[in-house]
Protein backbone atom coordinates (compact mmCIF):
# COMPACT_ATOMS: atom_id res chain seq x y z
CA UNK A 1 0.00 0.00 0.00
CA UNK A 2 0.89 3.34 -0.93
CA UNK A 3 1.62 6.38 1.05
CA UNK A 4 -1.31 8.88 1.05
CA UNK A 5 -0.47 12.17 0.06
CA UNK A 6 -2.42 14.77 1.98
CA UNK A 7 -3.40 18.13 0.33
CA UNK A 8 -2.17 21.14 1.18
CA UNK A 9 -4.38 23.36 2.83
CA UNK A 10 -4.64 26.81 1.72
CA UNK A 11 -2.96 29.87 3.65
CA UNK A 12 -5.73 31.95 5.15
CA UNK A 13 -5.71 35.25 4.22
CA UNK A 14 -3.53 37.85 6.04
CA UNK A 15 -6.38 40.26 8.73
CA UNK A 16 -5.96 43.85 7.58
CA UNK A 17 -4.40 45.41 11.18
CA UNK A 18 -5.89 48.82 11.94
CA UNK A 19 -4.44 51.82 9.83
CA UNK A 20 -2.11 53.46 12.88
CA UNK A 21 -3.59 56.99 12.73
CA UNK A 22 -7.13 55.07 13.29
CA UNK A 23 -5.61 53.52 16.16
CA UNK A 24 -3.72 56.31 17.90
CA UNK A 25 -6.17 58.84 17.77
CA UNK A 26 -7.55 59.50 20.85
CA UNK A 27 -11.45 59.33 21.49
CA UNK A 28 -13.06 62.66 21.78
CA UNK A 29 -14.37 62.21 25.05
CA UNK A 30 -11.09 61.80 26.50
CA UNK A 31 -8.69 64.50 25.00
CA UNK A 32 -9.62 68.52 26.19
CA UNK A 33 -11.05 67.74 29.89
CA UNK A 34 -9.58 71.02 31.09
CA UNK A 35 -10.43 73.40 28.03
CA UNK A 36 -13.79 71.58 28.51
CA UNK A 37 -14.66 71.94 32.20
CA UNK A 38 -13.87 75.66 31.50
CA UNK A 39 -16.11 76.27 28.44
CA UNK A 40 -19.14 74.33 30.22
CA UNK A 41 -18.90 76.08 33.59
CA UNK A 42 -18.83 79.45 31.56
CA UNK A 43 -21.86 78.47 29.15
CA UNK A 44 -23.58 77.29 32.32
CA UNK A 45 -23.07 80.02 34.85
CA UNK A 46 -23.08 83.41 32.58
CA UNK A 47 -25.30 85.78 33.45
CA UNK A 48 -25.49 86.90 30.22
CA UNK A 49 -28.44 87.17 27.91
CA UNK A 50 -26.42 85.23 25.16
CA UNK A 51 -23.95 83.27 26.99
CA UNK A 52 -21.89 81.84 23.50
CA UNK A 53 -20.73 85.61 22.94
CA UNK A 54 -19.72 85.89 26.86
CA UNK A 55 -17.67 82.65 26.87
CA UNK A 56 -16.36 83.09 23.09
CA UNK A 57 -12.87 83.12 24.37
CA UNK A 58 -13.30 79.86 26.15
CA UNK A 59 -15.25 78.35 23.15
CA UNK A 60 -12.41 79.19 21.14
CA UNK A 61 -9.55 77.52 23.27
CA UNK A 62 -11.74 73.81 23.49
CA UNK A 63 -12.21 74.27 19.55
CA UNK A 64 -8.42 74.63 19.24
CA UNK A 65 -7.80 72.12 21.65
CA UNK A 66 -9.94 69.92 19.71
CA UNK A 67 -8.66 70.76 16.47
CA UNK A 68 -5.10 69.63 17.43
CA UNK A 69 -6.43 66.38 17.87
CA UNK A 70 -8.22 66.12 14.59
CA UNK A 71 -11.46 67.31 15.98
CA UNK A 72 -14.07 69.19 13.98
CA UNK A 73 -16.37 70.73 16.83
Amino acid sequence: MGAQQSTPSPTPAPVAAPTTAAADKPKPCCVCKDEKAKRDECMLFSKSDNPEKDCKSTIDLYRECMAGYGFKV
